[in-house]
């Protein structure tokens, strides 16, 4: 719990840099509610955690967060997504790309030690609320996560 302390206090100083631009968008989510395409599984779904992704520039940002993982243990991950296929059907923006992760808290995937993880993605964002939707592998199985989240920048 200490560990997962320090990383959210660590990613909310970089978010709060990144934050000092005028055009910066900070977004923050409460984890993520996953659906494993290998339903024999007795995977977790309910990942519920704390994260946060700065929009520095319309095609960039930084994530980093904590939830608990489909193996139940504590993961945490700090990233870079980048967001360079974007649309704006009636004013809503559409986002795709893949975020680049550093990812812990996995026993199946290197005993639970960090690892990088591609992911790709697509947001759907209006003004305030908006929601991600990923594509996630542990090494074994595939899943599709969506992720509420509030702008509060």
């Amino acid at each position: 719990m200490i560990a997962a302390s320090r990383f959210l206090c660590a990613a909310a100083l970089a978010g709060a840099a990144l934050s000092g631009h005028a055009q910066t968008q900070v977004w923050v989510n409460a984890g993520f509610i996953s659906r494993h395409f290998d339903r024999s599984t007795d995977y977790r779904e309910e990942n519920w955690g704390l994260g946060a992704e700065a929009v520095f520039a319309p095609a960039h940002a930084a994530v980093a967060g904590t939830f608990i993982n489909s193996e139940r243990q504590r993961s945490r991950y700090l990233g870079y997504q980048w967001r360079g296929l974007r649309r704006q059907p009636a004013g809503v923006d559409v986002h795709a790309g893949v975020i680049l992760a550093l990812v812990d808290g996995y026993p199946a995937t290197r005993n639970g030690n960090a690892f990088l993880a591609p992911v790709p993605y697509v947001a759907i964002e209006g003004r305030r609320v908006g929601v991600n939707f990923v594509m996630l592998h542990n090494g074994e199985t595939a899943a599709l996560a969506m992720q509420l989240k509030l702008r509060i920048r």
